[in-house]
């Protein structure tokens, strides 16, 4: 098994890389920039590691980067000015891909594109791979099985600590920020609509007595669970404190003078909870939570993960969510001794 990390010299693609050599999976690094490509190899214990450099504006030597490859995991966002690109490269060498965007809009732009041409090359594409869309994809499937037939899901983000964001995430958020503050897509009777208030403006979380305030807010999921759970309406979530930070410009200057990512100690800080809010038709309820530690250090397990069944266990080739190319119940497990944890319960009182 030989897989190419795209953005390899990145925040999170040396993460990625990290978690790679930790499972002895041979590895190729790939990116714009050799001589970051030689730093990369040599800070993650990958010296003998190929190196390919490739831009994504040459379409040939991103193919002959990819080729010989069994799957490309793509880390170089922003992914809705470059990701096209490198999935494109990715089915013309004949690769299994996925990738560690969070950008809702590049997520639906790569369903609607590269469905056929990814089924024709016999090749699967999975993007979001990263430390929300999949386990809360996965979850909801799980979810949907319990309730069928599922009337809406409502899915909320929360992240506290973990020293903030890499400079890739603050550069996608600065390229994705109208969509960010418009609350993205929702998807509604059969199709997705930007721009659509959200149905509840606050939520009880896990373990709070009283309801926080959310905000409408553009997650991957609600461009991937319509695809494989026959719902109304599906509605992503966050923190409506999200929004006063939102505010606060950023310039290529200043997201250059920041750290390139947090550091180990703090990402070790860090917590996510993702909720899943499931009804059925007739009014039945349920909730799938899932908690975690490390958003960045889980995204690369996820990733890897993902890519690795592909290539060991194919899916059904063309652009999947995740729940239509991974056995639900057996990547939530897998996930279990990362710390991450998932649950199904009662939904909590409105």
């Amino acid at each position: 098994m030989k897989i190419a990390v795209y953005g390899a010299s990145g925040y999170q693609g040396k993460l990625v890389l990290t978690e790679l050599a930790r499972r002895d999976i041979e590895t190729v690094l790939a990116g714009r920039d050799r001589a970051r490509l030689e730093e990369a190899a040599s800070a993650v214990g990958l010296p003998d590691a190929e190196r390919r450099v490739a831009d994504t504006g040459d379409h040939e030597a991103l193919v002959s980067a990819f080729r010989g490859c069994d799957g490309v995991i793509n880390c170089a966002g922003p992914f809705t000015s470059s990701g096209e690109a490198v999935v494109r490269a990715a089915i013309a060498a004949g690769c299994h891909y996925v990738d560690t965007s969070g950008e809702q809009l590049y997520v639906k732009k790569i369903f609607d594109t590269f469905t056929t041409e990814a089924e024709n090359a016999g090749v699967t594409v999975v993007p979001a791979a990263n430390d929300g869309c999949v386990p809360v994809d996965l979850l909801a499937h799980i979810l949907a099985g319990r309730l069928e037939p599922v009337e809406e899901i409502i899915t909320t983000h929360v992240v506290v600590g973990g020293g903030g964001m890499s400079r890739g995430s603050l550069r996608s958020l600065v390229e994705t920020i109208d969509a960010i503050k418009a609350g993205g897509l929702s998807y509604d009777d059969g199709d997705w609509r930007p721009g659509m208030p959200a149905r509840h403006t606050a939520i009880r979380l896990p373990g709070q007595s009283e309801a926080t305030p959310v905000m409408a807010f553009p997650v991957s999921e609600v461009v991937t669970i319509p695809r494989h759970i026959r719902v109304r309406h599906v509605e992503g979530l966050t923190e409506a404190a999200l929004g006063d930070r939102l505010n606060t410009p950023l310039t290529p200057e200043i997201i250059e003078s920041l750290p390139e990512g947090p550091d180990e100690d703090s990402r070790r800080t860090q917590h996510f909870t993702y909720v899943l809010d499931a009804t059925s038709t007739d009014g039945r309820r349920a909730r799938g939570i899932v908690q975690g530690p490390d958003t960045y250090g889980t995204t690369a397990v996820i990733a890897v993960e993902s890519a690795r069944r592909l290539i060991a266990d194919p899916a059904k080739p063309g652009v999947l969510a995740p729940a239509q190319a991974y056995h639900p119940t057996a990547f939530l497990d897998f996930l279990i001794p990362y710390g991450i944890q998932w649950i199904i319960e009662d939904a909590p009182a409105t």
